[in-house]
């Protein structure tokens, strides 16, 4: 293959691989370990059967972090902060998400109150108000030490605009304690707003000690393996270093779903679709994203499991409703899904691993869109016979048969992914009618077209990698850093020069990061008064203002033409570009209709054709009602709908 760039991608159920060299695509599927996800990644290489030597890179993008998060299961940290401050991490914001309940609880914070500690000191707007007590820093540091914590996040006031403090405080603690992660504010997020700042910190420190672990011990298996040292995929959209990652763990939130989103913007322009939400289904979740113009959008405002994390990030919208997703009766009777997983162990009860619940596999299995006796990942077989147990226990309690309780998972499923579709195009000001919906991940063509109904899309693209297209987007992946700095003035006093002054300071330092990078320029803006901002591209100080009155109309429906605008931050994003194979799809290899089988639409049984797309080539059609059986996914076509395959290998089906 020549020189090959690897991406793996760990999921919740299967770990994928793409090769990417001299134009040919290898790709491989194999079980997650959720023990430890590095086995999983070197059995992915192994089973690719990639000759390690060519290998130029290895792109990782993983759920360590999230899981961590979502979990709780993160290192024991501590937090210093400036006197009077202690509890600024538990107290947050004034918005409840239930207004009315007075039992709701909020997740607890990452630091327990006993592990918050406060130095005296104080900066202000201007410079030092107080000078740091180096006593009472001592005593802190010994507390900390009898802690025996993992971790320190440090979050001083006003340490976005002067960080000396929060730099000597950190300085003593890392002499002091040497084995233990010290994250400060001013270097994870020199920004405003207290809280967020308080609360990405505390992610940063409370994730980086198990981040640290797991991404060494990939290291030392890859080096085993004669592969190179990985880059690791962060929720931004681009891939750095491992010490980079380490050093940024709360930007790997988001790393697994991040590698999705840019090979569906990839995958998508090749064919010349620009606008897309894509919808990528999974074993344990669903990640749903726009894609404008070709780019993958990024937002700062991304809280996960409770906690708010300011960094630019994918904009992705997760609902726990994926294939293993298990389907169960609550109290008053209902049919519900999720949010409980079979995962990779034990599976969902077709698997014939011991999984005894139904889970939406099943139902989808049951109802034809899925071969029984199919094999998926080289250990799986699927058996219908199980799923159909599965369902008639669950249907006893719902008062269904299997048949109903199976398209009932469905639908209930679907509801679940429309929401979230909805979420990442009504509420932002888009129409999902103007886009195409780009169905990736194992499980995204079963439902596609169903989703696409709903909402009233007429495109559905279903690319040849599929299945593995996270992995896709972790090969082709760019380096990046992302980089801020705080500049809070009316936008017609900015000063210009100071305005050039900061960015050159920001493209300095990533040319320190990065070799040879690209720079985008970015700020975020809000009207006089408003306590949010957008963010838009800045191509200098004089376009700023019209470009942010669009982008709030685009957003929120009006702008205010007559009304001071202000300047927030400043953003820079470095890329480092790679290169981009070109897809290009063979021609057909002779009848592409492999079988006929039963399947049901809508509580009908239809005999519908099967097709096998290793079979079908460029310009190969299809008419529903159908099923597409792809190498690691399925697309069932919905009667109604209909396409053909394009030269980048893409089925585009259209609505009549």
């Amino acid at each position: 293959m020549g020189e090959t760039r690897l991406g793996i991608d760990v999921g919740g159920t299967f770990t994928d691989l793409v090769a990417l060299g001299g134009g040919d695509v290898v790709t491989a599927k194999v079980p997650s370990t959720p023990r430890d996800q590095s086995v999983g990644v070197m059995n992915a290489v192994e089973t690719s059967e990639v000759e390690a030597g060519a290998v130029t890179a290895l792109a990782h993008g993983m759920t360590v972090a999230t899981n961590a998060l979502l979990e709780r299961r993160g290192a024991r940290t501590a937090l210093v902060t400036t006197e009077g401050f202690r509890d600024v991490l538990e107290i947050a914001r004034q918005n409840r998400p239930s207004l009315y309940d007075l039992s709701a609880d909020r997740p607890p914070p990452l630091v327990p109150r006993e592990l918050r500690f406060t130095v005296e000191e104080r900066m202000g707007p201007e410079g030092e108000i107080e000078p740091l007590e180096e006593a009472g820093l001592q005593g802190v540091i010994s507390s900390i030490k009898g802690a025996e914590v993992e971790a320190v996040a440090v979050c001083l006031l006003f340490a976005f605009l002067h960080p000396e403090h929060e730099k000597r405080v950190g300085k003593a603690l890392r002499e002091a304690l040497p084995g233990v992660h010290v994250s400060l504010s001013s270097e994870v997020l020199p920004e405003f707003r207290e809280y967020e700042r308080y609360s990405t910190t505390a992610a940063d420190a409370y994730l980086a000690p198990k981040l640290a672990a797991y991404l060494k011990n990939l290291a030392g298996k890859a080096q085993e393996g004669g592969v190179p040292s990985p880059l690791i995929m962060q929720s931004s959209g681009g891939v750095v270093r491992i010490d980079d990652a380490i050093s940024d763990a709360a930007g790997c939130v988001l790393s697994g779903p991040a590698g999705g989103v840019v090979g569906a913007a990839y995958v998508g322009s090749l064919g010349g679709y620009e606008d897309l939400l894509t919808f990528d289904m999974g074993g344990t979740s669903t990640d749903v994203a726009p894609i404008i113009g070709g780019e993958a959008q990024t937002t700062t405002e991304t809280v996960v499991a409770g906690v708010p994390i300011k960094l630019p990030m994918v904009d992705v919208h997760t609902v726990s409703a994926g294939g293993g997703s298990i389907a169960w009766a609550d109290a008053g009777g209902a049919l519900r899904v999720g949010p409980h997983s079979a995962g990779a162990e034990p599976g969902p009860a077709g698997y014939g691993m011991g999984g005894e619940e139904p889970a939406v596999t099943d139902a989808n299995l049951f109802l034809g869109y899925l071969h029984d006796g199919a094999e998926l990942g080289g250990e799986v077989v699927l058996r219908r016979d199980l799923s159909e147990q599965a369902l008639n226990a669950l249907g006893e309690e719902l008062g269904l048969d299997a048949q109903e309780t199976a398209l009932g998972i469905v639908r209930v499923a679907n509801a679940e992914m429309v929401r979230a579709l909805r979420v990442i195009s009504v509420e932002r000001g888009l129409d999902p009618r103007e886009f195409a919906l780009l169905a990736f991940g194992g499980a995204g063509g079963l439902h596609a077209c169903s989703l696409a109904e709903e909402l009233g899309m007429q495109t559905v693209l279903v690319p040849r990698a599929g299945g593995v297209l996270s992995a896709l987007g972790l090969a082709i992946s760019d380096l990046r850093r992302d980089y801020v700095r705080p500049y809070l003035a009316p936008l017609d006093e900015v000063d210009a020069g100071g305005f050039e002054d900061r960015f050159a300071e920001m493209e300095n330092t990533a040319w320190e990061d990065l070799e040879g990078p690209e720079y985008t320029r970015r700020a975020d803006l809000r009207y006089g008064g408003q306590s949010f901002e957008l963010t838009v591209e800045s191509e200098g100080l004089h376009k700023l203002e019209e470009r942010f009155h669009a982008a709030h109309e685009q957003r929120y429906g009006y702008r205010m033409d007559d009304e001071p605008v202000e300047l927030v931050n400043l953003r820079l994003v470095a890329t480092v570009p790679v290169e981009k194979p070109e897809l290009d799809e063979p021609a057909a290899q002779g009848e592409a209709v492999s079988e006929r089988r039963e399947a049901n639409f809508d509580g009908e049984w239809l005999e519908v054709p099967v097709y096998d797309r290793e079979r079908m080539g460029e310009g190969s059609g299809v008419e529903g009602p159908a099923i597409v059986e792809f190498k690691e996914s399925t697309c069932v076509v919905r009667p109604g709908w209909g396409g053909s395959v394009d030269g980048v290998g893409t089925l585009i089906l259209e609505r009549a």
